[in-house]
């Protein structure tokens, strides 16, 4: 025995002193690998902005609010188009937003009253934003550190209460529990109660490692653990360590580690929002986390948090009826993690991970406990992604190979993107078409050859008349160009402004090849950083782009001239919330040249709305909107493409075929469906074109007139530069109706009409 007891103890303790190393390295130096975590832009609610109910709800949901009485943080109330929202404050980029209580109406698509509740009005208010993705480290472990203040006094309790009623008594072992336990189990012939304490716990759990068999060596190294982690540290050190290390749940290949992603992943909510009965089963839970998973054995999870409320109300920790309406309460997890662990957005992230690379490494971003403050809106993506899915549907036929989709969307105000997807199927990584993809634009381009042309109004004008016959040019290789017009037909002299709006190629050639293909290249340079050939055919779209490319080229005109680098990331914080880096400085404002030539533009391309190549637009009941748009077709329909904005946004699609094949769709039979799907939902202002620098003025030929003379049209013009006044003259006598049907038949003008509107029908 003497012999046995000194191996004992020749082993027992320099393992001890090994183990004390142990707890010196990784509990002293406990560093837990914190996720990145990605949000979405703060919703700002104001006076009079664009909204709907459907919106706004879709908003409160992806930012975890509970529907309930308004009062509670993270908590909404609903009555008609009255709604009244407690927000939870946050940290922005801006520095910290407070808390607060509002009540707001919807009402005609518009935000039509808000104040505060039960207040006076108020100019605006922003609501905590939405999780929208985490960036791991090597381990896939979900956190949010608390100290001791921060957990709910009767979770620390109860907690006590239930697991470890010695906890502030023992040093590490608890043996009467070990005895108690033994007692209970043999008598009922089953594990009914353990007998760990919560140091235990936590050294089963942050130094042993979670989800291994449990052996004898283990519980060994378990006690051993405890012993010495309670000789080092004092009780509060060892229940915040608790707090924030313990395994609380799963979800796939994420373990939920810590009180405070525990009550996010099972409730929604933060901390401080957790009721009696959402404590007691966090109380529960914690015992087993998978066997007493409360969304797959909702019952076992029932019967062992009224086991939990038991024990709190017998050791007085809640009163009679509080105990009598917890009992009653359902056990209020939600249907879903109330974590964003996979990220649902790939698309979208993938523009973030690309932002943030100048500045952060990958393994600076993962695992880094830093916040990610991105400018998407969760309603924004979320009709972005049935636009994309909903519309491929429809089109879907045996006669045409797969389709896939990509779209970017953005604010035109500060050129921040809203929403990205980069594939048919949303959720799915990998390859991703909104960045990726690069395919022929064909007419995409065509606005910004008349862009450049109004920019000279000493020369061009919407007014001005284009030659729209055939035209050949003569390469550099000596070969000869001579393009068509998508209908086959020549439409003779034009308005500048029809030959965009019905993208004419000849008139479009003609224009390009004044203003200098050269010209055009330096151009799209400069916007978008768009390298392409100073070619002719360059003026037709022969280059290959991404629809993010497309947007940003888009956005000079869309913001009214300004240059607006496009940014997915307003700003990154630290653990403390501090602002790292800021990304969201206002845009510089507009040069005046550039803006009159971009509202000029505009002008054009809401005439190719109203009348033009997107007049399809306007049956699908966006007129109020007033948007601009232009389509766009590559050779053999392989792409359909779409630009638009309105008075807020900006969205440009692409719709086609990964393999190259031949779709069938044109600009206005695929993209443009995408596009009016999305507009059908997204609240959005009104496109109003402002008249600064411009001069309304009637023409008639090539001259200005007065208001009412016969075939006048109004025109915009650069202040200054409008044609010389002629006043009207009387009208010629009109033909009789029998002889001009006759004239216009025998020229054989009425086939050539329909044979134009079918062709803009197909989308150029």
């Amino acid at each position: 025995m003497l012999a046995a007891a000194g191996l004992a103890a020749g082993f027992l303790v320099p393992y001890t002193l090994y183990l004390n190393h142990e707890v010196s390295e990784r509990f002293d130096q406990l560093r837990w690998q914190l996720p990145t975590r990605v949000y979405a832009r703060p919703l700002e609610l104001a006076s009079g902005m664009p909204m709907d109910s459907a919106t706004l709800k879709t908003e409160l949901d992806a930012a975890g609010y509970q529907e309930g009485d308004g009062e509670r943080p993270g908590t909404y109330a609903r009555d008609g188009a009255q709604w009244r929202i407690s927000s939870r404050g946050f940290n922005d980029v801006g520095g910290p937003v407070p808390p607060r209580r509002i009540e707001l109406a919807v009402g005609g698509g518009v935000v039509s009253r808000l104040r505060e509740a039960g207040g006076e009005a108020i100019a605006s208010a922003r609501l905590d934003p939405a999780r929208i993705a985490t960036l791991y480290g090597q381990k896939q472990e979900e956190r949010r550190l608390v100290q001791l203040h921060e957990v709910p006094e009767l979770l620390v309790t109860g907690l006590q209460a239930v697991e470890d009623r010695d906890f502030a008594h023992h040093h590490g072992l608890d043996l009467s529990g070990i005895m108690r336990a033994l007692w209970v189990n043999l008598k009922a012939g089953e594990k009914r109660q353990g007998a760990s304490t919560l140091t235990q716990q936590l050294a089963r759990s942050g130094l042993l490692g979670i989800g291994r068999e449990q052996t004898w060596t283990r519980k060994f190294n378990e006690m051993i653990y405890a012993v010495l982690i309670e000789a080092r540290y004092d009780k509060q050190v060892i229940l915040e360590a608790y707090f924030n290390q313990v395994y609380w749940g799963q979800r796939g290949s994420q373990a939920i580690h810590g009180v405070s992603a525990a009550a996010e992943f099972w409730f929604a909510r933060d901390l401080d929002e957790l009721s009696t009965e959402q404590i007691a089963l966090l109380i529960g839970v914690v015992r087993g986390p998978s066997y007493y998973d409360p969304r797959r054995h909702p019952e076992r999870a029932l019967e062992r948090r009224n086991f939990v409320l038991g024990e709190m109300h017998e050791t007085g920790l809640i009163a009679d009826a509080e105990y009598q309406r917890a009992l009653e309460a359902p056990l209020g997890v939600t249907p879903r993690p109330g974590t964003t662990s996979a990220n649902r957005f790939p698309a979208y992230i993938d523009v973030v991970r690309r932002h943030l690379a100048n500045d952060y490494t990958a393994d600076a971003l993962a695992g880094a406990g830093l916040a990610v403050m991105t400018a998407m809106s969760p309603s924004a993506q979320a009709y972005a992604e049935g636009a994309v899915t909903g519309t491929l549907k429809a089109l879907e036929s045996e006669d045409r190979p797969d389709l896939e989709a990509a779209l970017v969307l953005t604010d035109v105000h500060q050129g921040e993107i809203l929403a990205v997807v980069g594939s048919g199927t949303p959720a799915a990584h990998g390859f991703n078409r909104a960045i990726e993809a690069h395919r022929p634009v064909g007419s995409l381009i065509k606005p910004f050859v008349y862009l450049m042309a109004l920019a000279n109004p000493r020369q061009w004008s919407l007014a001005s008349w284009v030659d729209d016959s055939p035209v050949s040019i003569t390469l550099d290789n000596g070969q000869v160009w001579s393009p068509g017009n998508s209908d086959g037909e020549s439409h003779g002299t034009v308005r500048l402004i029809d030959a965009l709006a019905r993208s004419y190629n000849q008139a479009t050639v003609r224009v390009g090849m004044d203003v200098g293909p050269a010209v055009i290249a330096g151009l799209l340079q400069d916007l978008a950083g768009i390298r392409a050939p100073a070619n002719p055919s360059l003026i037709l779209g022969s280059i290959d782009q991404s629809p993010y490319a497309m947007a940003q080229l888009y956005q000079f005109i869309a913001s009214g001239g300004e240059i607006q680098a496009l940014r997915a990331v307003r700003g990154v914080l630290d653990g403390d919330g501090r602002a790292l880096n800021r990304y969201d400085q206002p845009p510089a404002p507009a040069n005046e040249r550039d803006a009159i030539a971009a509202r000029l533009t505009t002008i054009a391309l809401q005439e190719a709305v109203r009348s033009g190549t997107g007049r399809r637009l306007v049956a699908d009941g966006l007129g109020d909107l007033a948007p601009a748009g232009k389509t766009g077709t590559s050779n053999d329909s392989r792409d359909s493409w779409f630009a638009g904005y309105t008075g807020d946004h900006l969205a440009v699609a692409w719709v086609g075929n990964d393999d190259n094949e031949p779709t069938g769709l044109y600009g206005s039979t695929g993209a443009m469906r995408v596009w009016s799907r999305l507009f059908t939902q997204l609240p959005s202002s009104a496109l109003e074109v402002g008249d600064e620098g411009l001069d309304w003025r009637w023409v008639v030929g090539n001259n200005v007139t007065d208001a009412g003379c016969p075939g006048a049209r109004r025109f915009a013009f650069v202040t200054n530069f409008a044609p010389a006044y002629v006043p009207c003259q009387p009208p010629e006598p009109e033909p009789v109706e029998s002889e001009r049907r006759g004239l216009l038949e025998w020229l054989g003008f009425g086939r050539r009409e329909e044979a134009g509107a079918q062709a803009e029908e197909q989308g150029e």
